[in-house]
């Protein structure tokens, strides 16, 4: 079959060379935003008299039935044809003859592309974005049902000081609104309209960029030819915001992991997402969270990958940047199962709030409250942290929590301790009187919640 290009050469293309150069096998998944894209173009060569209009209707109109035969699975696509674009414009001209042969007038494959690219990258970025909201709703639904039940929580994965579970899942919330936000960041870098850049340098024809960017939706049109056509950073911003928000739900799948286990016991996790042993009976292992957790590294991947390849490409398009596609798909796809997955076994788990509760009270995560008590008696704080240091180091010789000490025991440290310690040192008070923006109190986490459930459902 001969090339769409190849009226400059006398001999064809080895076979290897066709495979090799061919791109249809994956960028096919970009008929949708081509034919898009191409329908904008028509239109405008219509109006700007480059084509009659009855020739602008005919190519609209039968792009419109390509695209509706391709999604009803009527349509296989060619690798002599190299690429989604280049089957598309084949398949035109099969139907309708020389008009089909106008429609690339006033434009590249090198434009075309990363207008394709554009507008693939704002749509799957808005996917994206419904999903981790989905995911963020639900924490906020689970958080509200646990204000009350306390846990302990962590630095250097030692028990510090307590929290509530609502509290712990409230800081997720708040890394994945900082991902829509990224995704938002990433539509609004890639809404600028290439179309029109031709190869490297625009074209002789009187286009109208300005009505292709309204047709097609973007905000901006590309002030410069060679960055329109060599521009691939809205593809690294997506890569980027892709591999924070799979870094998110990792360290979110090693606490699952870890909260599960006999040694913790925190949730239990539902029977629909987990596994089994092929030899251990006995096994229930959290394979879901552990795949999220692997596959953060595989868009790391797909980032420092993309990455690398950029590096070097001096201006303006070189066949490098065909590689901007593989990395992209695959890192949607990616995070688009692991959101849905996650968000379901999130959703099913079970919570041993009484579990939690007794591990935030036999860790002496109520130590820094006991210290602060002495403070608001007279002691200066670094004397208090070095007597409850003291007292902390009796209670684990004598195998008790400090609200198991006797006031006898308090005072043979300091005298200063009275009664009240007991009430200050109560896990309920030591939560609650956190009351300050950020802090873990009932009343600042359900403040917290209603905030976020307000920005998850408008954003």
């Amino acid at each position: 079959m001969s090339k769409m290009w190849g009226g400059r050469f006398n001999k064809g293309t080895d076979a290897l060379t066709d495979d090799f150069n061919s791109s249809i096998s994956f960028d096919q998944r970009l008929y949708k935003q081509d034919i898009k894209g191409s329908i904008a173009h028509a239109k405008m060569l219509g109006k700007q008299g480059i084509i009659s209009v009855s020739e602008s209707e005919l190519i609209v109109k039968t792009l419109d039935e390509i695209l509706e035969d391709i999604e009803a699975g009527k349509i296989e696509f060619s690798i002599d044809m190299e690429d989604i674009h280049m089957n598309i414009e084949s398949i035109l001209t099969e139907r309708i003859g020389e008009t089909g042969k106008k429609l690339h007038t006033g434009r590249s494959r090198n434009d075309q592309v990363a207008t394709d690219m554009r507008l693939y990258v704002k749509d799957i970025s808005m996917e994206l974005k419904d999903l981790i909201r989905a995911l963020g709703l639900t924490l906020l639904d689970m958080a509200s049902k646990h204000t009350k039940t306390i846990m302990p929580g962590y630095t250097h994965l030692q028990r510090a000081q307590p929290i509530t579970f609502a509290h712990h899942l409230m800081a997720y919330v708040e890394m994945f609104r900082r991902d829509m936000k990224r995704l938002d960041q990433v539509y609004d870098m890639a809404d600028t309209l290439p179309l029109g850049s031709g190869a490297l340098a625009t074209t002789t024809y009187p286009l109208d960029r300005y009505y292709v960017a309204s047709e097609l939706g973007f905000k901006n049109v590309s002030m410069n030819s060679l960055d329109g056509v060599s521009d691939r950073d809205f593809c690294i911003d997506f890569l980027e915001a892709v591999s924070v928000f799979m870094m998110h739900l990792s360290r979110f799948s090693e606490e699952i992991i870890l909260w599960c286990s006999s040694e913790f016991n925190f949730i239990t996790l539902d029977d629909a997402f987990s596994t089994g042993s092929s030899i251990m009976p006995q096994k229930k292992n959290p394979d879901i969270a552990e795949l999220v957790r692997g596959k953060a590294g595989r868009t790391y991947g797909d980032l420092l990958g993309f990455l690398t390849t950029m590096k070097g490409i001096p201006l303006a398009y070189n066949k490098d940047m065909q590689e901007d596609k593989e990395p992209v798909f695959d890192a949607y796809d990616t995070a688009k199962i692991c959101a849905i997955t996650f968000e379901k076994m999130i959703g099913t788990m079970t919570v041993n709030g009484e579990v939690m509760r007794k591990s935030a009270a036999g860790g002496f995560s109520n130590a820094t409250d006991a210290a602060d008590w002495l403070v608001k008696h007279g002691v200066a704080f670094r004397d208090a942290h070095a007597i409850i240091g003291k007292l902390v180091f009796y209670a684990l010789e004598k195998g008790k929590s400090l609200d198991e000490l006797t006031l006898e025991e308090y005072n043979a440290v300091d005298p200063v301790f009275d009664e009240s310690i007991y009430e200050a040192i109560d896990l309920q008070t030591c939560v609650n009187q956190r009351d300050i923006v950020g802090g873990p109190a009932e009343s600042t986490v359900r403040r917290a919640i209603a905030v976020n459930r307000s920005l998850f459902q408008k954003a």
